[in-house]
């Protein structure tokens, strides 16, 4: 039986992004650019006449005895920063990251100062902490990350979306259990992703390592982070940061306002340009 939101998502995608003039590119991080990081395959959609930077490409080595399974953000953030480099981004630039690729963006901020000038996040923290998670939890009334954000259910589908949205999406089961089947694909490694986003308050990095200039472009509905917190945060980053919410909409501000959201995007991008 066909899968459509694997349909839209694979072939939706890739037919709006070449009418907008992208095109797919894959990029092989080697010892050479990142040695914990080798091995690593990262898609890019890019601009039809980017050039990449020619460099020699060398064979991949792998130790079959000792493998390390790193999920977290900031092993992201190394993996994308090597990429990029890879890809001849020498430039400092702007990274814009939702909930998880927020937790990314912050992380690259912070370990390449000399490659990110500025970022833009929606819906997550520079750090997610035990006390943060425990919080969380305890409002949703579940017991882990997993069961909250991997249901095993149409039913927890369904009270996922209820949560992330502003106003209640409706959608057919059918496409629920779409959605569903796609969640369960990968399941163990989604899982161990999600527990490694949760680290020790004591970890926590200071407000003050963030040198760049940071919009916080929050959903006003937010459930998963709330503007509280959001103003919370505005307050510790001090004025390098400037807090823009969104009116009526959750913690996917960028679906459900999708031309506030990139109004703000662009007067933020459009300001970051001229300094």
């Amino acid at each position: 039986m066909v899968n459509w939101v694997q349909v839209l998502r694979e072939h939706g995608q890739a037919r709006l992004a070449k009418i907008a003039g992208l095109r797919q590119h894959a990029v092989a991080i080697q010892d050479q650019d990142d040695a914990a990081a080798a091995g690593t395959v990262i898609n890019f959609w890019l601009p039809k006449h980017h050039k990449k930077k020619h460099t020699k490409e060398r064979p991949v080595k792998q130790n079959r005895h000792a493998v390390v399974l790193d999920r977290s953000a900031a092993f992201q953030a190394r993996c994308l920063a090597a990429a990029l480099r890879k890809l001849g981004v020498v430039e400092r630039c702007t990274v814009v990251g939702f909930s998880y690729g927020a937790l990314v963006a912050f992380q690259m901020a912070a370990a390449f100062p000399e490659l990110v000038r500025s970022i833009v996040v929606s819906g997550a923290v520079p750090a997610y902490t035990v006390a943060m998670n425990d919080a969380l939890l305890e409002r949703f009334g579940v017991g882990s990350l997993t069961e909250l954000m991997l249901p095993d259910s149409v039913g927890g589908v369904m009270v996922l979306f209820s949560t992330a949205f502003y106003k209640k999406p409706w959608l057919p089961r059918r496409l629920l259990s779409d959605f569903l089947e796609l969640m369960c694909n990968s399941r163990e490694e989604r899982a161990g992703m999600l527990e490694d986003t949760v680290i020790r308050d004591k970890e926590a990095p200071a407000s003050h390592v963030f040198q760049q200039s940071i919009l916080l472009l929050w959903g006003e509905n937010d459930n998963f982070f709330t503007i509280e917190g959001a103003k919370r945060l505005k307050e510790e980053l001090g004025e390098k940061a400037t807090l823009r919410n969104i009116r009526k909409a959750g913690h996917l501000a960028h679906i459900e306002r999708p031309c506030v959201y990139n109004r703000c995007l662009k007067e933020f991008l459009a300001h970051v340009n001229t300094m």
